[in-house]
């Protein structure tokens, strides 16, 4: 197993130092899934939701989760991030959440995509909770990753 990037030789947390790191055009690509019955996914697409468009609303707040990634994910870098793109889709038995991050810089934006669909899931969960307590947040996972070091990476 490789080093862990986040550990310094005396075992402890820190920031990993980025400064030396070519700044490269970087991207992610992220998704999760929402599960509910069909009344609610129903309601869901209707717009009619007590709360508002949940689609709309999941999308934004998915937008501003990335954004603010390193406030929330401790050993997390400030990026500036050139595009956040988030979309909530049906699909077979629930909502189908899709984020892709790009930067050009010295770090990944794999966490900022995982903190978008993460948080767009869990606003379709608010949005729709006072019909459907039942939902489940399934399969948050980076589905591919490019640039820097490391290079490209795609879930098989």
């Amino acid at each position: 197993m490789s080093k862990l990037t986040h550990i310094d030789e005396t075992g402890r947390a820190h920031m990993v130092d980025v400064s030396e790191k070519a700044v490269t055009a970087r991207e992610a690509l992220a998704e999760g899934f929402v599960r509910m019955d069909a009344a609610t996914l129903a309601l869901a697409l209707s717009g009619d939701a007590k709360k508002g468009d949940v689609r709309s609303t999941a999308e934004i707040a998915g937008i501003m989760a990335a954004k603010r990634t390193a406030e929330l994910i401790p050993l997390c870098h400030t990026l500036a991030l050139s595009k956040v793109e988030v979309r909530v889709a049906p699909a077979e038995g629930g909502l189908a959440v899709t984020a892709r991050v790009r930067t050009a810089g010295q770090t990944g934006v794999e966490m900022e995509a995982l903190t978008a669909v993460s948080v767009a899931c869990l606003t379709v969960y608010d949005m729709l909770k006072a019909a459907g307590k039942g939902m489940t947040i399934e399969n948050v996972r980076l589905l591919a990753k490019s640039g820097g070091k490391s290079g490209d990476w795609v879930r098989q």
